[in-house]
């Protein structure tokens, strides 16, 4: 389907899964080889890691801004994951629709949960890992966080699993261009789905 056609509604499409299981990359990887769309970029109050741009990576904000963002209602969605705050910039994603923009929204599964009851027609991705033990490797190769961390996020990511009913779709990231392949898939078949519903914030 041509996205200059009139009648082309835009797809809202939401990629979650556990801590580490390759969110960024396989986004990064969509975005620089197979798909244009517009994807969201997260706010939050975490320190910013090495090598990593602000407005590009995330918008870094102090507690104290991001909580005046959650009063004024400027969030599609947030929540506070390892003691830091994350949330979707509604502005982003109202834009991006407007202008007939495909978009990505990368949330935690708390946070895809939410995108569905408030979003209609949100499609909803779970980018899993090939085992737990793979994801346990993949953790501790990014030396982001000391044992302590690194347990409470598998015991997450455990907890994440069970809940995976609530996505339209299951994604395997065993290898990063594989998995955005797939991913790609899912949006040509939705696009030319005709009893798709149209994307509408509630």
């Amino acid at each position: 389907m041509d996205k200059t056609e009139g009648n082309y509604q835009p797809i809202l499409l939401v990629i979650s899964g556990p801590s580490g299981v390759g969110k960024d990359s396989v986004i990064q990887h969509l975005k620089a080889n197979i798909i244009n769309c517009h994807i969201t970029i997260t706010a939050t109050t975490r320190d910013i890691r090495p090598g990593e741009i602000d407005g590009k990576d995330y918008i870094f904000l102090d507690k104290v801004s991001f909580v005046e963002k959650i009063r004024l209602d400027q969030f599609l969605e947030y929540a506070q994951v390892y003691g830091n705050w994350y949330g979707i910039p509604t502005k982003q994603v109202t834009d991006a629709l407007s202008g007939g923009s495909d978009v990505i929204i990368k949330a935690d599964v708390q946070g895809a949960s939410t995108i569905k009851n408030k979003v209609e027609g949100s499609i909803l991705i779970f980018l899993k890992p090939p085992s737990t033990l793979d994801l346990e490797k993949r953790l501790r190769k990014r030396h982001t966080e000391d044992e302590g961390e690194l347990h409470l996020r598998l015991a997450t990511a455990k907890e994440e699993l069970s809940k995976i009913d609530l996505f339209d779709y299951i994604v395997v990231n065993d290898n990063v261009a594989e998995a955005s392949e797939q991913i790609k898939h899912i949006i040509d078949t939705e696009r030319f789905n005709q009893h798709r519903t149209k994307v509408k914030i509630l």
